[in-house]
């Protein structure tokens, strides 16, 4: 099934099941929990993020290509980082090139988000993908001056900016995609393809990273890990290639969809 998240003309927020033509079917109850899919049409006035995130854990070089392009080790454990819950954007709405505390060099990052359904603690490979409701595109939008150079040694400050996490379009439910390691990815800039390759090149797979992370930790449902991006990202190229005031990029993974942000200077 895929799943939306939308607002109808009153504002309200609400789910609902995409249809093959475009249309939506209203879900009602908790799509954590308890809930069906009616028969009665919704009402889309706008398209939000699937979800809103109850946390947002980022997982760092976890593609063979991306680590021997910006020449960084394969790391023996995930690299872990997060993102503040409220940087989450829609379809759609403008990715915001950050003025106050400026960065000319935001970079974009394809990435397959995973989205835990149920609470995760000590859980294993084996029944690591029990505990996903689904997957969605992501774009891990990265100012890499402040990452690099601003951030005390730390990811966080230049991956955290508002609206540098774009989710969407849609959510597919975790049946529909029995194998998350073994879908097409891109990033197009502008039409031109900048990242083409498959999350089978994943370092450590979708299973292997909700062991790793629910350890000792207590994974809640509304949690989104995304899981790496592969090579061909901005800053690793001859000249870099930076987004700029004016672009649109957009997140494309088989099955799911394609994400498309606009990107615009901060106000």
């Amino acid at each position: 099934m895929k799943i939306i998240r939308h607002t109808d003309s009153q504002g309200n927020v609400a789910h609902a099941a995409q249809q093959a033509d475009g249309t939506a079917l209203v879900i009602e109850g908790d799509i954590f929990g308890d809930h069906r899919v009616t028969d009665r049409k919704a009402e889309v006035a706008k398209l939000l993020a699937p979800i809103q995130p109850f946390a947002i854990v980022c997982i760092g070089l976890n593609y063979k290509f991306h680590a021997e392009e910006t020449k960084a080790a394969i790391p023996q454990h995930p690299v872990v980082f997060m993102k503040l819950p409220n940087v989450v954007q829609h379809p759609g709405e403008p990715i915001l090139l950050p003025t106050h505390l400026k960065s000319d060099k935001v970079d974009y990052e394809c990435e397959l988000a995973v989205i835990i359904g149920k609470t995760a603690k000590n859980v294993s490979k084996a029944g690591a993908l029990k505990h996903v409701l689904g997957y969605t595109c992501a774009n891990d939008v990265s100012a890499r001056d402040w990452q690099k150079q601003g951030g005390g040694g730390q990811w966080c400050r230049g991956k955290s900016f508002d609206t540098f996490c774009p989710l969407g379009p849609v959510l597919v439910t975790a049946d529909e995609i029995p194998n998350p390691n073994s879908l097409a990815i891109k990033t197009m800039l502008n039409g031109e393809t900048m990242q083409d390759w498959n999350t089978n090149d994943m370092i450590f797979d979708v299973p292997t990273l909700i062991e790793f992370l629910s350890g000792s930790t207590t994974l809640m449902p509304g949690t989104v890990i995304l899981t790496g991006t592969p090579h061909g990202v901005g800053m690793a190229r001859t000249p870099p290639v930076f987004m700029k005031d004016g672009d649109a990029v957009s997140v494309e993974i088989e099955k799911i969809g394609t994400l498309t942000n606009p990107v615009r200077n901060e106000r």
